[in-house]
This record gives C-alpha cells, sequence and structure tokens, in this order.
C-alpha cells in the first residue's frame, strides 16, 4: 500500500477525530476509496474500537433519487437514524469515478431530499466527525490533473503539519475574537458587511475537514448586508453553477442571479427559510492549496480567498453562554468562494486586516 495512505489514515484516527477503545465508528466511502478504508479499519481494530462501513457509489445515489418520490418520505429511515445515534465518530470519503453522476436530478428533488435527510445530518453533527478526499480519477479529472498529480496534491495537503497550521491561523481567531462586524471588498462586484458580535470563531487546523486551513465564524443571521459576486465556479447537485451574485437585505437573499445553472441555485435557495440566509463566513488560509479544483473541500481552504455559506451555521460558532445568539437553522450548507487576491480587502470593526490576499500579520 502507498505509504502516504498510511499516513493519511493516522492522520484522520489520531489528529481529527482521536478514536479510542470501545468507539463506535461509521465509515462512508466508495469503492474507490478502499485502500484507505483498508488503513482505517485496521487502525480501528487496533485501538479496540468497533466499525460499520457504508458503501455507494454516484450510480447508486442516482438510481434511488430517480427513481424516489419526495412525497413518499417525511424523515429518514429508522435504521439510518438509530446508526447516527449509537455511534461515537463518522468518518465520511470522498472519492468519485464520476463527479456529475448525480446531475440529472431535478434540483427540486435533491433540495426536498436534503429537507427530509436533516435530521440525520442534525445527529451527525453531533458528534466527532471528520470528511476527507481519497485522490480518486473521477476528482483528478475534475481538477484538469493526471491521477498522479492529483495523489500528490491531496496527499500533500492532508498529511501537512498542522500544528504549525493552527499556529498561524491563530492570528486571525484572535482578530475576529471579540470583534462586532466584517466587511468583505472585492473589486467593484463585492461589498458586503455583516455582525459577527457574540458569535465564535473557530480555528480550522484538520479536525472536522481533512485538509483543514481556514478560519471560520457565523454572521448573526438576520445582520447581512450588500451584494457578492461569487466569482469561484462550485460543483452543486452533480452541476457546475458559476458567477453567483447575492444581494442581501436584513440577511436575506433578496436578488440572485448565476450564469450557468442557475436554477440550481434557485432551488437551493428555495429548500427553507434558513437557506436564503447565510450561516458561515470562511477565510482561506491553506497556502499548500495553490490551485482550483472543483472541489470545496480544498477550494474553500485556498489562501487569498473568502468563502461564504447559504445555510445551516456550524454549532461551533454559536456560543452558549448567550441566548440572544442563534445560528441559522437550514437543510443546506452550501459554500460559495470570492477570489481575494487582487483589488480585495477584509475590515473587521472598520480596520484592513487583510489587502489582496496578505494579512497584516504577514506583512
Amino acid at each position: 500500500m502507498d505509504p502516504r495512505i498510511e499516513d493519511h489514515a493516522d492522520v484522520i484516527v489520531d489528529h481529527s477525530v482521536g478514536i479510542e477503545a470501545g468507539d463506535e465508528v461509521l465509515i462512508s466511502a466508495s469503492p474507490e476509496a478502499e485502500d484507505l478504508v483498508v488503513a482505517l479499519e485496521e487502525r480501528i481494530g487496533e485501538r479496540g474500537a468497533h466499525s460499520v462501513t457504508f458503501g455507494g457509489t454516484g450510480r447508486t445515489r442516482r438510481a434511488f433519487m430517480r427513481a424516489m418520490d419526495p412525497e413518499d418520505y417525511d424523515e429518514p429511515s429508522e435504521a439510518l437514524m438509530a446508526v447516527a445515534e449509537a455511534i461515537d465518530v463518522a468518518i465520511t470519503i470522498r472519492a468519485a469515478r464520476n463527479t456529475h453522476e448525480t446531475g440529472d436530478i431535478p434540483p427540486e428533488k435533491n433540495a426536498a431530499f436534503a429537507q427530509i435527510m436533516k435530521p440525520f445530518q442534525d445527529e451527525i453533527m453531533g458528534k466527532r466527525w471528520v470528511g476527507t478526499q481519497f485522490p480518486a480519477p473521477g476528482n483528478a479529472q475534475d481538477a484538469e490533473m493526471s491521477t498522479e498529480a492529483y495523489e500528490d496534491f491531496v496527499f500533500d495537503a492532508v498529511t501537512k503539519d498542522w500544528d504549525e497550521q493552527r499556529a498561524f491561523q491563530a492570528n486571525l481567531v484572535e482578530i475576529l475574537d471579540g470583534a462586532e462586524e466584517v466587511r468583505i471588498v472585492s473589486g467593484d462586484t463585492t461589498d458586503v458587511t455583516m455582525s459577527v458580535e457574540g458569535m465564535v470563531p473557530v480555528n480550522d487546523y484538520a479536525e472536522k475537514n481533512l485538509p483543514g486551513g481556514e478560519v471560520f465564524t457565523a454572521p448573526v443571521p438576520d445582520s447581512v448586508e450588500g451584494e457578492v459576486l461569487f466569482d469561484m465556479p462550485l460543483m452543486a447537485q452533480g452541476r457546475e453553477v458559476e458567477d453567483v451574485r447575492l444581494v442581501f437585505e436584513e440577511g436575506e437573499v433578496v436578488e440572485f442571479e448565476a450564469a450557468k445553472n442557475e436554477e440550481v441555485l434557485a432551488a437551493v435557495l428555495d429548500t427553507d427559510p434558513g437557506a436564503k440566509r447565510l450561516g458561515e463566513l470562511g477565510i482561506g488560509m491553506n497556502r499548500d492549496i495553490d490551485r482550483f479544483t472543483y472541489n470545496m473541500l480544498f477550494d474553500e481552504k485556498m489562501g487569498d480567498t473568502v468563502h461564504m455559506a447559504l445555510g445551516r451555521t456550524i454549532d461551533e460558532n454559536v456560543p452558549e453562554d448567550r441566548d440572544d445568539r442563534e445560528g441559522n437553522d437550514s437543510a443546506v450548507h452550501m459554500d460559495m468562494i470570492v477570489d481575494m487576491s487582487e483589488d480585495s480587502r477584509i475590515e473587521v470593526d472598520g480596520e484592513v486586516v487583510q489587502r489582496d490576499g496578505t494579512f497584516r500579520f504577514e506583512e
């Protein structure tokens, strides 16, 4: 086995989720990630934990989604919920043979299914969990890279010195901790402000996302004002969505458009009331992720970028000691990216903390 896969498994079990004796561990992975699953199962057994593996492919999910009628379902299956409630750790491994396999599922059906599955997702998010990537050919094709080059890219990104990355990102956490307002400006297409007063900034150094490499917080849901052009594309529901433009008033999207696959964006926004509000503001800080790959797990961590997510707020961002602060609740969480490398700045309480991709603590 490639020793880098062994290293990847070590980071997951030791750093990201800290598997211990007696833990019940759920692994969700497609057949393309079998080598990483094998390495994980070995380590789970060595630690005296228990495992169950869920497998599937884009083809199997497509078959079910095309055949099912959302009207026939009002909640996840009892068996699936029983598993979610019983486990201590959830490991999700992305690995695609074809990242567009579900591209012909109607956007409205995808949105309805996300709403049905929300209780399952909520239960999983309350556990120790991590999502990661195995370098599969389908993902390499999206990145316009050879499989070998993509393997190098992925393994370099996930097996880096996370203690060093944590220390670097702590500089921004210190700035955001106790801050009241953030303003994002990029060219003449993005100028948006939001209150983060009372919210908790989080240093993501590969615990729940592997790779890590961002600092993220949550806006007060009704505070977002202004306009954003997300000038990097994203993959959503098996489709590429380009040049998403959103206008916010009192926290809610009041205008939207996209240059490509706007119907996907419309369906996401129509999922539930929370889908029209932001649940996350994230700032990419991983300099080792230096190229766009059509994979949000990596792309949102790139240095010189900011991302915002429509929908659900991550629980860690919501303070436990303040009754007047709540996160945004939704069945969706869709990240979108703004390039901040040129003619851009991030302001915190009126002071510029990043200009054209360079933080003030880097100067």
